[in-house]
Parts: structure tokens; C-alpha cells; sequence
């Protein structure tokens, strides 16, 4: 039942990394592929919002170890 639910928080926070990235960063109507400035864009985007994620779950496991 854990892993259901750890998988759909997963899964939820893809989708809404997928949208914030893409509404940030493709300006114009895609073509076959993105430009290089989308495409770094896209990068950039996903990896601070990962990071800042492992940086709240790691404040997250803190908390509960210490409580």
C-alpha cells in the first residue's frame, strides 16, 4: 500500500514537472524538435525541480528521525 502511494506521488509530481517545465520554457508551437534554448531550458528546469525535491525529502526524513 506504501509503494501505491509513493508511485502516484511520483507519478503526480512528473505530470506537474512535466507542465510547469513545458509552460515555462516552449514559447512557440513545437516543431519536430525542440530548439537548443528549449531544449536547455527543459534540462535546467527538471533538474532544479528534482533537486529541490531531494533537498524537501531529505528535510522531511530529518524531521521524522528526530520526532
Amino acid at each position: 500500500m506504501q509503494q501505491e502511494k509513493q508511485k502516484a506521488m511520483v507519478n503526480e509530481m512528473v505530470a506537474k514537472l512535466t507542465s510547469v517545465c513545458w509552460d515555462k520554457c516552449i514559447t512557440s508551437t513545437p516543431g519536430s524538435k525542440f530548439s537548443s534554448s528549449e531544449s536547455s531550458c527543459l534540462s535546467n528546469c527538471a533538474q532544479r525541480s528534482l533537486d529541490l525535491s531531494m533537498i524537501i525529502m531529505k528535510r522531511l526524513q530529518s524531521m521524522n528521525s528526530t520526532h
